[in-house]
């Protein structure tokens, strides 16, 4: 009963995620100092926000420092701090991420913000002390946990007052994180030579605390009148369908659009035409597949990041020779290209296409990692900074692309959950990915007789990052994220499928143990995709559709709310029936009602009611 409870509690959690301000809030988030509130207010105070979040990027600057003032020598045991604050954050974001959503972003950024300097001053303590646990536990725990409540703050705001220019809002949001190291990395030094180690983390994290707090009281989300999505919704197992009309000369994009449906004596101008989008939440969206895709190859994309940029400057002092400020410098040069980098791929992303632009950032990581060997062993410097900052702009383009991804494939409501739970996977690279590196780094030192100058230490540790920016490369190419592939319902015994130069290629089982591949014609894909809208019946009142997908398979978005009580769906075998969901009965509570504020009529009175024929749709129907 006890497991019962709490495992209903837990879904409750991570199920509906919608904002609860009050009245009074949210008409006050609607000015700012007695003036208007302008979507372009977030921005710079997001920028700002992020940047100094991103100071966490610098921190393979302090990792001598503490070892000295700790140890008294060079240990390598202060990067172990980087690896737990990246732990944490994918803890705190996974967690605290459906929080954010209904409680909104200046209260997340507020105590996000506060925990994150108070973890600079516990540091502060533990150094004074030479306990690196108080280390540990202040900017590694407390830190981290407040930097994962930081990091999603201004994205999930910046996406929604954003939403036609997604990729643009993500990166602007997350690439200020990037620009963290470049603004960060140089102040330290100066600053531990002048006051000390100790007051170092002191001051900083009250600096910090300062900007923090002044960007957090800009943030908020869009009036509710924002937000509303108008459009085609898959819920439990339903499609619902709202319709909009074709504007005269409007060009709509027929690659990614159902086809139009409507009596062919009608005029192409007045057509209905249907938008699908989506709107899952979150525990639905959580059990497709695209999302599990969507995870792997985010973690193949951070992993070689999160490891070298957790050890840039030693390589640039051990390996090459380069004294700690020639490294600081490369260090914040790094941070520059982080933020390029989300900035760039994320606009790009806009244009060609958020699936695209990860295979553009994979396989340049692929290609550097499987060259970065050789050029360690003729230890070229100026070829290892061109490939580690193409490198990190690619890792940066990651950072700048998934939210954007997150919300065309599931939606504007749940971008602080997915994104949270996302996040866990930073958290996995930070941390596994780190582990990894310094036990074979320490075993070939330990054990293998080399130094830490030896290219080896680092060449074996190329190998396998290599491998997983691979892995994630086949990985992304099985995501569907087109709303033509992930309407499409499979065909019988087909495993899986994956489009190949805008083909779809299908894997399919044609008996034990035989399987075949079908590469499908255009003609083909397009007879099938035209059978699929055939074959489903609308009826005029409700526009409500059984579809016979699993989940994943079928997609849309519109407003939230009640289904009306005299509501019908049509199913795909033509019979009308009342609205079922997954369960074969339509959760009322759950349902989302037709966007119709004024709860006017939904067809013209001069117009009889009736059903309408297969395949077809009233074209005359408001």
């Amino acid at each position: 009963m006890e497991e019962s409870y709490i495992w209903s509690k837990i879904q409750g959690y991570y199920g509906e995620t919608k904002y609860n301000g009050s009245t009074k809030s949210i008409q006050d988030d609607r000015s700012i100092l007695g003036k208007p509130f302008k979507r372009w207010y977030i921005a710079p105070a997001a920028m700002v926000f992020q940047a100094i979040c991103g100071s966490v990027y610098a921190w393979s600057v302090f990792n001598l420092p503490v070892d000295n003032a700790i140890y008294g020598s060079d240990q390598k045991v202060a990067p172990i701090t980087f690896y737990i604050n990246i732990g944490c954050l994918g803890i705190a974001a996974s967690l605290l991420g459906p929080w954010l959503e209904r409680n909104g972003p200046r209260k997340a950024a507020t105590i996000g913000g506060s925990l994150f300097c108070f973890g600079h001053w516990v540091a502060a303590l533990g150094i004074y002390l030479k306990s690196i646990a108080l280390v540990f536990f202040g900017y590694g725990v407390v830190s981290g946990l407040g930097l994962g409540l930081c990091y999603i703050s201004p994205i999930s705001a910046l996406q929604k007052w954003f939403p036609e220019r997604k990729g643009f809002g993500a990166g602007l949001s997350v690439c200020g994180f990037g620009i963290g190291g470049l603004i960060c990395a140089k102040i330290p030094l100066p600053l531990i030579q002048a006051i000390g180690l100790t007051l170092t983390f002191v001051v900083i994290g009250s600096c910090y605390w300062v900007i923090l707090m002044i960007c957090a009281f800009i943030f908020r989300f869009p009036p509710p009148e924002r937000t509303k999505i108008r459009g085609p919704i898959y819920r439990n197992g339903t499609l619902f369908i709202t319709r909009k009309q074709q504007k005269p000369g409007s060009a709509q994009d027929e690659k990614s659009m159902p086809p139009v449906i409507a009596d062919s004596k009608t005029p192409p101008q007045n057509r209905i035409v249907f938008e699908p989008a989506i709107d899952l939440t979150l525990r639905e969206a959580l059990s497709t597949y695209e999302y599990l895709g969507m995870y792997m190859m985010f973690l193949a994309n951070l992993v070689s990041g999160l490891v070298i940029l957790s050890r840039l400057a030693d390589m640039c002092i051990n390996v090459f020779d380069k004294s700690a400020d020639t490294a600081s410098t490369v260090v914040a040069i790094n941070g520059g290209f982080n933020f390029v980098g989300r900035l760039m791929f994320s606009s790009l992303s806009d244009v060609i296409g958020r699936k695209p632009s990860y295979l553009v950032m994979l396989g340049t990581q692929v290609i550097i990692l499987a060259v970065l060997p050789l050029i360690f062993v003729t230890k070229n410097y100026w070829a290892f900074l061109l490939a580690i900052w193409t490198l990190t702009c690619a890792y940066g383009g990651g950072f700048g692309t998934i939210p954007a991804f997150i919300h065309d494939l599931f939606g504007m409501h749940n971008i602080s959950g997915l994104h949270g739970i996302l996040l866990t996977a930073w958290s996995i690279a930070g941390v596994g990915g780190g582990i990894l590196f310094t036990l074979i780094y320490n075993h070939l030192i330990r054990n293998r007789g080399y130094t830490p100058g030896s290219p080896e230490v680092y060449n074996t540790n190329f190998y396998w990052l290599c491998a997983c920016a691979a892995t994630g490369f086949v990985v992304l190419l099985f995501v569907r994220s087109t709303v033509k592939d992930r309407l499409l319902p499979r065909v019988g015994g087909e495993v899986t499928r994956m489009r190949v130069f805008g083909r779809i290629l299908r894997f399919e089982k044609t008996g034990t143990f035989r399987f075949k591949f079908n590469y499908l014609k255009p003609e083909e894909e397009e007879k099938e995709w035209t059978s699929f809208w055939a074959n489903i019946k609308y009826h005029e009142e409700t526009t409500v559709v059984t579809t016979t997908g699993s989940m994943g398979d079928v997609m849309g978005g519109t407003e939230r709310g009640e289904l009306p009580p005299s509501s019908l769906a049509a199913n795909t075998n033509g019979g009308l029936t009342a609205g079922t969901g997954v369960g074969g009965e339509l959760n009322r509570a759950d349902t989302p009602r037709i966007d119709n504020p004024r709860n006017e009529p939904l067809t013209r009175p001069d117009i009889p009611r009736g059903d309408v024929p297969r395949g077809e749709v009233r074209a005359d129907l408001v």
